[in-house]
């Protein structure tokens, strides 16, 4: 951390009184929720537009013909990777808890 980053964060929890350590905690925390929501609505916007409730879900509908790929088969990569992120930020999320 930068001596400057480092003298805003001392500040900070001088003056919400606070240790640095809490301070840090609980920003992390914060920041992995927001970033948890974008990812959670992108989600959601996918499963609504398809139907699905998830990436397997999505793929078990192109096997059995209930979907076309050439249409979706972008967006179907879309979720698997935001399906992925969301599940890595909730781990990292349970161990700020």
């Amino acid at each position: 951390m930068q001596l400057q980053d480092q003298t805003v964060l001392s500040n900070v929890a001088t003056r919400l009184h606070i240790s640095e350590s809490t301070l840090m905690r609980e920003s992390l925390r914060s920041f992995l929720e927001q970033q948890l929501r974008v990812l959670n609505a992108e989600v959601f916007i996918l499963h609504l537009r398809y139907g699905v409730s998830s990436v397997e879900d999505m793929e078990a509908r192109y096997q059995d013909g209930t979907l076309e790929e050439a249409d979706s088969w972008r967006d179907f990569q879309r979720l698997d990777r935001l399906e992925f992120q969301r599940d890595e930020l909730s781990k990292l999320l349970r161990t700020l808890q």
